[in-house]
């Protein structure tokens, strides 16, 4: 039985969770600010969160039909009769409240009794909650209806990383927009490598995400758009605030990008293309981990 609930966990999903928040630690550090109390329960509220949202879609999509018999894509715990609904409600009830009360404690670390700032960021982290319960369960699941991007690119990007960095320094710069747009692209390009994946079986169910909105051919060229722009908007922040020429580590990540870019397009099978689900968020990761690097060294 634990092997099935790993499964469920998808423990594959969690370097791109731990990208976000690293490259707002990075920048916070690279700035003088760093607290490894703030950054581990930051790291492990992070954690929960993505494991909560992994569980609501096998969840969600098992009760909305895009996880059948017919999908192509790895087993669902759920779909598959491994993990009753009931259960997995559960689960799902017990990874809220363990993401609260992680991210409760994350805030008091960071602001202790300041009222205000613990509010605002609690009420983010509300949001992250609903955010990941409503992408595929509910009545009307925003997944289905092609917003799933949008919302990767925000909690992702400027949620994690903005919010991450100002955890540390309890301030904000206008130009981390720019690093936290690389890693929402990045991570959004996740979702759509898997979108891409399930175009099919997703189309039979009614889940009208991009790919199956715009189709396989234009899909690889929004993927292609996607991780271009993420790896220029950080290649702008270096040159704005360029000091040294380590801050162009996280250039030798291209090739995994270039790689992951060529196999969306020719890989043309479920099974063949699975795998670079896998290998975008370990880029994701690497990049990030060069990034932060790069900047350290500067």
């Amino acid at each position: 039985m634990v092997k099935i609930w790993i499964a469920a966990f998808r423990l594959r999903t969690l370097p791109l969770a731990l990208a976000s928040i690293g490259m707002g630690a990075f920048l916070a550090a690279a700035d003088g600010y760093f607290s490894w109390s703030i950054f581990l329960f930051c790291a492990l509220t992070t954690v929960l969160l993505q494991i909560l949202s992994n569980l609501a879609n096998d969840y969600g999509d098992t009760v909305n039909g895009a996880d059948s018999a017919a999908r192509s894509g790895p087993q669902r715990t759920v779909q598959a009769g491994l993990i009753s609904l009931k259960l997995m409600k559960r689960a799902i009830f017990i990874f809220v409240v363990l993401a609260l009360c992680s991210g409760i404690y994350l805030l008091y670390l960071s602001f202790g009794f300041n009222l205000q700032a613990f509010l605002f960021f609690f009420g983010l982290g509300v949001m992250a909650i609903l955010a990941a319960l409503a992408y595929t369960a509910g009545r009307k699941p925003y997944g289905y209806m092609g917003l799933g991007d949008l919302s990767v690119l925000v909690f992702f990007g400027f949620v994690a990383v903005i919010g991450s960095y100002y955890l540390f320094a309890k301030s904000v710069r206008m130009d981390l927009l720019l690093p936290a747009v690389s890693i929402g692209l990045f991570s959004t390009a996740v979702l759509n490598v898997n979108n891409i994946r399930d175009i099919e079986s997703d189309q039979k169910a009614g889940k009208y995400s991009i790919p199956v909105r715009i189709g396989r051919n234009n899909a690889v060229v929004y993927h292609w758009i996607i991780l271009g722009t993420g790896m220029v908007s950080s290649l702008v922040f270096v040159v704005m605030n360029y000091t040294s020429a380590w801050q162009l580590l996280f250039l030798l990540t291209l090739p995994l990008f270039m790689v992951n870019a060529r196999a969306v397009k020719t890989k043309q099978t479920a099974d063949q293309l699975d795998p670079y689900l896998k290998q975008m968020a370990l880029s994701s990761l690497l990049f990030v981990l060069f990034f932060g690097a790069g900047q350290l060294l500067a």
